[in-house]
């Protein structure tokens, strides 16, 4: 059973491309830094940094580390970002 969509000839219509930005990224990383939650950064040399968002813009954000200096990450530089736990403390 196909799956296609059909337009009114008959032949599978093609499917377009993914849009580049789909605009969930700002409210993801708000919702992120309103609640402080614990996340994961892997950058893209591989190093693994662990806080929680504070601050983000169109190019950069600030992680927020407890002990340690906080950081700010070129969004370039990210491979990806994981939920840790529950809220931090």
């Amino acid at each position: 059973m196909a799956f296609h969509r059909q337009s009114s000839s008959g032949a599978p219509k093609p499917r377009g491309t993914p849009p580049e930005e789909t605009s969930h990224e700002a409210a993801y990383l708000k919702s992120l830094g309103e609640k402080q939650k614990p996340v994961s950064i892997k950058l893209a040399d591989g190093e693994v940094v662990e806080g929680w968002i504070e601050y983000y813009d169109r190019s950069m954000l600030r992680l927020t580390r407890d002990d340690k200096p906080n950081l700010f990450i070129f969004k370039h530089e990210i491979m990806y970002i994981a939920e840790d736990g529950p809220k931090r403390k």
